[in-house]
């Protein structure tokens, strides 16, 4: 068994940012994966959320760019805009030392115009949603000529959503000698009619959990009527203790209910749904992510996008129609062996969706007691997040890095300790970073009146 990522064939300075970055052994996707597609064999990829999928074709996808040449040579296709900045920035991650390597996202909720201009310009790695895929493809503003890889990531939730015609579509206007590799959680009938269909002799790997693997996850589920669902909820959220919840809902108009009431009654909350213009959702996620708010309700457009490290909480405020659902929105939490927990609000009419979920997971979903005349501790439930968000006007294309930004805070003008500095996020023309409550407003104070890199930018919190 591979138990190193030196045994992979990866280049030096792969291996030398993944050990950067912490990673000490593949995961199994990736022990299987890598080296098909680093031969160039077409791929089925088949394994949960939270197994190292992205990894497994970023990791090859880099390693064969031929970096010299601006020319699109990889296609990466999510279904949601969340996943597809995900993907995008693992990419950038593993490939900072790929000198003036360019990945562009092509997204819906931004404006075409810029994505058009950048894609003149030359980009190596394009990861974009089907439909604004297609719609470049159609401008004539996405020349695929070049391309070699084209990787279909979430493949499963992709034509769950509908996508089924415009990834054809998509597929069909791409070189034909081309690398096709195929992610998805599931193997429905549908992703073996687009196999058969646009892949050459794949080879398919079905990666099955470890035993060992299944505690790092508690199922659970609490049976309520709905008029009780918001005391409930109170009540599971002090319970369970955590820096950052995330609760699904199945509809628009109850998140936008549930996040007013957690904040009225002050709660460290926030909302994502499709309503939000893509700058908004961006903002929302940055700081879910950094741990500027401690709780997030979220429709399932959220279900496979966000990617937040140590996620201790999710919870099914309403239960999902489907098994495969349930299994997107729980895979949010527990990734990566990392310990994490999931509760169900169920009412008496529900419980024989609890059933339908045990035997999707294979795994028991344990039912727990609320004692009765027990109360949330609302003290603890309303204390705010220990961070706080600064936007700043200057991101990649300002050739901002983190760095240059950590420097600004900590030096001699910004006098900001590191250990109040958090996560850092560079995007195209915007910047966010987490900072400690007690150093957020001198921390402003001090990008305004200061430079990063010899140039003025601009510095405000986000709310």
């Amino acid at each position: 068994m591979i138990s190193n990522f030196a045994s992979l064939c990866l280049s030096p300075s792969l291996l030398e940012v993944i050990g950067e970055l912490g990673y000490e052994r593949p995961t199994p996707i990736q022990v299987e994966g890598i080296p098909l597609l680093l031969a160039g064999k077409d791929l089925i990829g088949q394994s949960r959320s939270g197994s190292g999928k992205t990894a497994a074709f970023a990791l090859p996808i880099l390693q064969r760019l031929a970096l010299e040449t601006r020319d699109l040579q990889a296609l990466i296709v999510c279904p949601t805009r969340e996943l597809a900045a995900q993907v995008a920035r693992e990419l950038r991650k593993f490939g900072r030392r790929h000198k003036d390597l360019a990945v562009l996202e092509l997204v819906g909720g931004q404006r075409v115009e810029p994505q058009s201009q950048a894609l003149a310009r030359g980009v190596h790695i394009v990861v974009g949603t089907p439909g604004r895929l297609l719609d470049h493809m159609k401008r004539g503003t996405l020349d695929c000529s070049a391309l070699t890889a084209v990787v279909l990531d979430e493949a499963d939730r992709m034509l769950d959503m509908g996508f089924g015609a415009e990834v054809e579509a998509i597929l069909l206007q791409l070189p034909r000698s081309r690398q096709t590799a195929l992610f998805s959680a599931t193997y429905p009938n549908t992703i073996e009619a687009m196999s058969h269909a646009h892949q050459r002799d794949p080879v398919r790997v079905t990666i099955d959990e470890p035993e060992r693997e299944t505690p790092a996850l508690r199922q659970l589920f609490l049976e309520t009527e709905p008029a009780e669902k918001i005391g409930a909820l109170y009540w599971l959220l002090d319970h369970f203790s955590h820096e950052s919840a995330l609760v699904f809902c199945n509809f628009k108009a109850t998140v936008v209910e549930l996040e007013r009431t957690l904040s009225t009654a002050g709660l460290s909350v926030d909302r994502l749904d499709g309503d939000l213009e893509q700058f908004q959702r961006d903002q929302v996620l940055t700081r879910f992510r950094n741990h500027s708010v401690r709780i997030l309700i979220a429709t399932d457009v959220a279900g496979r996008g966000i990617d937040v490290e140590d996620l201790e909480l999710v919870v099914n405020y309403e239960l999902p129609a489907q098994p495969e659902i349930y299994v997107h929105r729980i895979g949010r939490t527990g990734r990566a062996g990392k310990h994490g927990t999931s509760v169900s609000l169920a009412t008496s009419r529900e419980l024989s969706k609890i059933k339908a979920f045990e035997r999707s997971t294979g795994a028991p979903v344990e039912r727990i007691q609320r004692d009765a005349g027990s109360e949330p501790d609302m003290s603890r439930l309303t204390r705010e997040s220990s961070m706080l968000t600064i936007r700043i006007s200057g991101g990649r294309k300002d050739k901002v890095r983190p760095g240059d930004i950590l420097g600004a805070l900590t030096g001699d003008a910004g006098g900001i300790s590191g250990d109040d500095v958090g996560k850092i996020e560079i995007q195209d023309r915007l910047s966010y970073v987490a900072i400690a409550r007690r150093s957020a407003r001198g921390a402003v104070k001090s990008i305004n009146s200061g430079r990063i890199k010899g140039k003025r930018f601009r510095a405000s919190l986000v709310s």
